[in-house]
């Protein structure tokens, strides 16, 4: 089995468990004990070997949270199924909104745990195969950018005109607008178009090695260098080098990267001589680089000479119109033999409704995932509201366990089984403001009711009810002795009552 499985939890027994599990049904596992060692690994030599992460959201240092709010930010695209005791809402759509595929309440069956993953790691395969075909694919043009937004169409009447020279182009925009693709249509649509189009993620690579990727390294330049590189620049000799993410790069390699724009020139590390290349340079980032050149953290002369010819691209809330048009192009570049069953050849209008009501913060590559999962895992021919969990349950702002399929199908099972019957005032997590008179309920009234929903939520844990109510725990007890109930002669249960 191609890949092994990162398990995040910072309590070893369950990290021995989950191992247990997942080597029992085939997987080659790698568990750390932390997010800070989550990220290590992520960022290391042993990062191409993960195809899915198994993430604990409740751990000391960097959590679950700040782990998937980390991979968002430096665009590390590898599946992830949290889990957790404390299945709260909120936690939920939190860990949907910054990136999760899905979501299991602690103790989840092993059956539940492999089925999350399987499904991870098929829409993951499905999406490496599309990235696959697009990078092997016919050269790009304009014509291949779907948008009938005016807006979008004058950022691509810019950069038209911006392909017939080799002027320098910076384009900025958020990450996931589709930077990359207006860049190989500015390449697919100039001179170079039969030449190398050689992409860079300035963000991702190792700081250390940096300088050797970008400019290339002499065999036994440094520990490591095995054999010699030539590096970006000259892998892009005649054709077409995007630099993604530059406002990511180091000052110290920024001297050298103008050097290079300026004489068209680089210094590979080790080398004894500077070697020509005949480029075109094309810039992208999601950063102010203004305000990074203000801050110190850009060279400013740098930052003009990339800035000759700068492009914004708007982000997809901006550009609501083109919507149904990309969900339908993303509809139809799935493969049949990815789907689940009957081939997925149309979509509902409230599920249309509800994709253009949303922000999508990761815009069109945001909108890719959700559609490719949403048609690979889809069980008929017409994808509804209910192949779009995540995006639903943060549109909708909140989520009720009474209405069937507002919660995220693969979660909802889990989190029912978690919370005792006849402990939910009406629906869970809404409480009443008025009562059965129609008159306003009293505070204490409402306090009593919090106080109890929270015990319920959270399993009797008295420091964690204390903490999400935002009150020490010595006034929790206070609380419950003021209404009654002595929490030390086992009278809690009178709280689900």
């Amino acid at each position: 089995m191609a890949g092994s499985i990162l398990i995040v939890d910072d309590d070893p027994v369950q990290r021995r468990l989950l191992q247990a599990s997942l080597e029992k049904f085939g997987y080659e596992v790698m568990p750390v004990e932390g997010g800070e060692e989550a990220l290590a690994k992520l960022e290391s030599s042993v990062a191409g070997t993960i195809s899915a992460i198994v993430l604990d959201l409740a751990m000391p240092g960097i959590d679950g949270i700040g782990v998937l709010k980390t991979m968002r930010e430096r665009e590390i695209d590898i599946p992830v199924v949290v889990q957790t005791a404390q299945g709260g809402i909120e936690t939920v759509v939190s860990a949907m909104r910054n990136g999760a595929f899905d979501f299991v309440v602690k103790p989840a069956s092993p059956e539940r745990l492999r089925t999350a993953i399987a499904n991870a790691l098929k829409v993951e395969a499905m999406e490496a195969d599309a990235r696959r075909s697009v990078r092997r694919g016919s050269v790009i043009t304009f014509k291949d950018i779907v948008t009938k937004s005016p807006t979008m169409e004058k950022v691509l009447r810019l950069a038209q005109k911006a392909s017939a020279s080799d002027i320098p182009i910076l384009i900025e925009g958020e990450s996931g607008v589709g930077k990359e693709l207006v860049a190989r249509a500015i390449q697919g649509s100039g001179e170079r178009r039969s030449k190398p189009f050689v992409t860079v993620n300035c963000g991702a690579i190792p700081e250390n090695l940096v300088e050797s990727i970008l400019f290339g390294h002499e065999k036994g330049a440094f520990t490591g260098a095995t054999e010699k590189h030539a590096g970006k620049f000259v892998e892009a000799h005649t054709g077409t080098l995007f630099l993604d993410e530059i406002g990511d790069l180091p000052l110290d390699v920024q001297v050298k990267l103008l050097r290079a724009v300026q004489d068209g020139e680089v210094d590979p590390v080790g080398g004894k001589s500077t070697i020509k290349v005949d480029i075109r340079l094309i810039s992208a980032t999601h950063r102010d680089l203004l305000q990074q050149v203000k801050d110190g953290a850009f060279r400013e002369d740098l930052f003009y000479r990339l800035n000759v010819y700068p492009i914004i691209v708007p982000p997809l809330r901006d550009r609501r119109d083109d919507i149904p048009y990309l969900v339908r192009h993303f509809m139809a570049r799935v493969p049949a033999g990815k789907r689940a069953s009957a081939p997925v050849n149309a979509i509902s209008e409230g599920a249309l409704a509800m994709l253009r009501s949303y922000d999508w913060p990761g815009n069109i590559r945001q909108l890719e995932n959700a559609v490719f999962r949403a048609s690979v895992l889809c069980e008929g021919g017409i994808l509804t509201e209910e192949e779009f969990p995540q995006i639903r349950a943060q549109v909708e702002g909140s989520v009720d366990l009474d209405r069937p399929g507002q919660w995220p199908t693969a979660a909802q099972e889990n989190l029912a089984d978690q919370i005792p019957s006849g402990a939910i005032p009406q629906s869970f997590g809404i409480l009443r403001a008025l009562d059965e008179r129609g008159n306003v309920r009293t505070l204490a009234d409402v306090e009593l009711e919090m106080i109890k929903l929270a015990i319920e939520h959270y399993h009797g844990q008295m420091s964690e009810v204390a903490r999400r109510l935002g009150i020490g725990r010595s006034t929790l007890y206070r609380k419950l002795k003021e209404y009654g109930i002595d929490p030390e002669d086992g009278r809690l249960d009178r709280l689900a009552s």
